[in-house]
């Protein structure tokens, strides 16, 4: 009596455990392609892109057979190719019709379809999914399941260079919008097996496909797992683009500086992941992110490890230079023009003097008012179209310039302070946005305190830098904590034999790459 019990129970647990995998799984696919056909149709609301095509194979029994696929997400003559014309051969040929019900099945799954890739799925929400990502669903009368069939084939931009990362020596290869097409440009840079690549669906309503990439064996497995966990953790409908992503997973949302790097060159991703980071690559986008992100990378380029290391380190030192130039240049000048004036030699104070004696503003509200034109101006070079785009930026800042001073509105000291600091801004664009937020904030403090609060502002985005981190690594590594072994490749670049060692920083560990 016991046993039975006990039989009794498994057996109802093991239905309830049934009917929750079918739940989770979806609709389950019909064994009649009519009603698979209707389904599909209810289901995706008879969109006028899904398209069907209804024929039957054998001569004397015919077997009904239905493909589905999505309309300017595939490549039609893969599908005569691969299906149509290899189902419609073998029906006459091989007398299909004349197998039994068990056999029909595997035999066109294996030995007739000749697509590289042909998966077995059980119900229609994974078919549906399928067909919504440029595969083809064939349905056969009689069988529980259908086939989905690689035909993907659609308008996709060339492998180009990337117009927002220029360079001289150097690959030109960036990556597209095609996720397949930039992991095969890493692939073909990364001869290695252990180079990996993982793949996940986020976003409720847009199903967009996301892969992580990275080297076992070189990454950081806590880094990896830590990656995917923040990834799984995303709830939301829509991803549209990497940036997306990154704001749902970087460590300091509320902070200014970006402590996700993001690229359109496939070497500088290639390089990055050797180093043992982990890159995430979005599909429909051809910005790519690499975590974790320090600051320091901002100051280099791929380019610098293509030259000797001479000029390049004289090249990093300009870019430091640069950056702090465009950080500080207004906010120096406006505390030294209202209230150090013993700093500044007597013929050039009495030059400053002259041409601020006509202008009607203070020289404060004169760096703020010229600093948001110059803003403005940039960014209407960038929104419009580009013929225009740049004959503003040039025209609109030389008309404007020329004009504010001869009216008397503007002083030329000033107008020279804001092209040097817009030219320097260009240098380090890979954080502009946090340069400009910082330029304001300076700005306001050295004109209302003078040199106190320039200094007083430069020790508030210090600290603040030192308490940022990027996926566990401190993001002002290798300065702060010092690892004075990776000081050979920061500021200054040594020779490439010197470099026998990966960032610790970034794998936490003493791994050799010579």
């Amino acid at each position: 009596m016991l046993n039975r019990v006990r039989q009794a129970f498994r057996q109802k647990r093991n239905d309830a455990s049934n009917r929750n995998n079918q739940n989770k799984n979806g609709s389950p696919i019909k064994n009649k392609t009519n009603e698979n056909k209707a389904e599909l149709n209810k289901l995706l609301f008879n969109s006028i892109d899904i398209k069907y095509r209804e024929f039957a194979i054998g001569d004397q029994n015919p077997i009904h057979c239905l493909i589905c696929y999505t309309e300017g997400l595939v490549n039609k003559d893969d599908i005569n190719s691969f299906i149509l014309e290899p189902l419609l051969s073998a029906s006459s040929s091989e007398r299909i019709d004349q197998m039994t019900s068990d056999a029909i099945y595997p035999h066109i799954k294996n030995q007739i379809l000749t697509s590289t890739s042909v998966t077995e799925v059980a119900s229609l929400d994974n078919a549906i999914s399928g067909i919504l990502s440029g595969k083809t669903a064939l349905f056969i009368n009689g069988e529980n399941a259908a086939l989905l069939i690689s035909t993907e084939g659609f308008a996709a931009r060339k492998v180009e260079e990337p117009d927002t990362e220029s360079t001289v020596r150097g690959s030109r290869e960036g990556f597209n919008e095609v996720l397949n097409v930039n992991t095969s440009l890493i692939r073909r840079k990364i001869n290695n097996p252990n180079l990996t690549f993982e793949e996940m669906t986020i976003g409720k309503q847009t199903q967009t496909k996301i892969r992580i990439g990275y080297i076992s064996g070189i990454a950081n497995p806590k880094v990896v797992e830590e990656v995917k966990k923040r990834l799984n953790e995303i709830d939301t409908d829509t991803i549209l683009e990497s940036g997306y992503i990154e704001q749902f997973i970087e460590d300091h949302p509320y902070s200014i500086f970006p402590t996700i790097g993001n690229s359109e060159k496939s070497d500088k991703v290639a390089g990055k992941i050797l180093e043992g980071r982990v890159a995430i690559f979005c599909n429909g986008t051809p910005f790519v992110l690499t975590v974790p992100h320090l600051l320091i990378e901002v100051f280099q380029v791929p380019e610098d490890y293509y030259s000797r290391p001479f000029l390049v380190s004289v090249m990093r030192l300009f870019r430091l230079g640069a950056f702090f130039l465009t950080l500080i240049t207004p906010a120096f000048f406006v505390a030294i023009a209202t209230y150090h004036h013993e700093m500044v030699p007597a013929f050039l104070l009495v030059t400053m003097a002259a041409a601020e004696e006509k202008v009607p503003f203070p020289v404060f509200l004169e760096a703020i008012m010229m600093i948001v034109i110059f803003e403005i101006l940039r960014e209407a070079g960038v929104r419009m179209p580009r013929p225009i785009g740049s004959a503003i930026s040039i025209v609109g800042a030389l008309v404007i310039g020329e004009a504010t001073v001869q009216a008397g509105l503007i002083s030329a000291p000033m107008v020279i302070v804001v092209a040097l600091t817009a030219i320097t801004g260009f240098v380090v664009s890979a954080i502009n946005d946090a340069i400009i937020i910082i330029r304001f904030f300076l700005l306001v403090l050295a004109g209302t305190l003078g040199f106190y609060g320039l200094l007083m502002g430069l020790l508030v985005v210090i600290g603040h830098l030192c308490s940022l981190r990027s996926f566990g690594s401190p993001f002002l590594a290798p300065f702060g904590p010092i690892f004075f072994s990776e000081w050979k490749d920061s500021f200054i670049r040594m020779p490439l034999r010197s470099l026998k060692f990966r960032p610790r920083t970034i794998t936490w560990k003493r791994s050799k790459r010579q």
